[in-house]
């Protein structure tokens, strides 16, 4: 009794912080779902901000434009971080040193910055991006990439896309230390060709790994917004527009609080049912 109540004594700072402000304002967001709850009422309302979200076309816009974020995002980033850190795994350990670095830049750098930057590259008149392109003749005339519903969707993509491999190529370069090396000097002896070593021995043992980068980018993916909020907030015409974006809209701006916790619960069970299918997709062949 007197270690459990030591252990109990340990774990309370922790577990008070997290009742306070993760477990209480997720029981309140759920509850407050079916109030009408703004900053003159407080009406209880039942399923009708439910209906209302799915009748909503900006809501259905935001949803389709987060799924297509997601479902462009996360395969690039897995296999592009795949791909960089096999090849410089085998590398020295300064130049595999060097690649860790510049690519995990931007995860360490503020959004802020790393927005003023983007903002730059993409800007219409002096953007080097446009620059670029008119000199290399692929594009006659300058493109307004955050201000054309276009490209503006794709443009907010890259971005995503540039800050997101930082980490998967750090746990793949560090899985790849853990690959018993003998079994792939063992293949090579026995005429295994790359390919063959990948699949047969190198994959599962990156497989942990890889369940881990994709459940964790997808969950990243699903809640960008400071991204649109610095660059587009949400334009044009609700282009870049997501669910945390037009959450965010609803709550802070209109003051639609109880229909922006319908937004919340929405997204969160979305993310729950995506995370539990991949993890069942991808956790089978998991060794534990």
């Amino acid at each position: 009794m007197r270690e459990t109540l030591i252990a109990f004594a340990f774990l309370a700072p922790v577990l008070i912080f997290f009742s306070i402000f993760v477990l209480v304002p997720m029981i309140m967001g759920f509850v407050t779902s079916f109030f009408n709850y703004t900053m003159n009422e407080f009406t209880f309302i039942g399923l009708a901000n439910y209906q209302r979200m799915f009748n909503d076309p900006i809501f259905i816009k935001s949803l389709i434009n987060t799924v297509l974020i997601v479902a462009g995002s996360v395969p690039i980033v897995v296999l592009f971080s795949l791909f960089v850190a096999s090849q410089t795994y085998d590398k020295n350990v300064i130049t595999r040193t060097f690649y860790r670095s510049v690519f995990f830049l931007p995860v360490v750098t503020g959004s802020v910055a790393v927005t003023v930057v983007w903002k730059w590259i993409y800007d219409p008149m002096s953007g080097i991006l446009n620059y670029i392109l008119k000199s290399g003749h692929l594009i006659n005339q300058n493109i307004s990439w955050l201000g054309d519903k276009n490209w503006a969707l794709l443009a907010i993509m890259v971005i995503l896309l540039t800050t997101s491999v930082g980490q998967p190529i750090i746990l793949y370069i560090a899985a790849m230390g853990n690959i018993d090396h003998s079994l792939v000097e063992a293949a090579q002896v026995d005429g295994a060709n790359d390919l063959q070593i990948f699949r047969k021995i190198k994959w599962p043992s990156l497989l942990p790994t890889t369940l881990y980068i994709v459940i964790i980018t997808t969950i990243n993916s699903f809640q960008i917004f400071a991204l649109i909020q610095l660059l587009t907030s949400g334009g044009p015409n609700y282009a870049t527009s997501t669910i945390m974006y037009y959450l965010y809209e609803k709550a802070f701006k209109l003051s639609e609080y109880g229909y922006a916790n319908t937004m919340g619960v929405f997204l969160a069970v979305m993310i729950g049912i995506i995370s539990f299918a991949q993890f069942k997709i991808l956790g089978n062949d998991v060794e534990y």
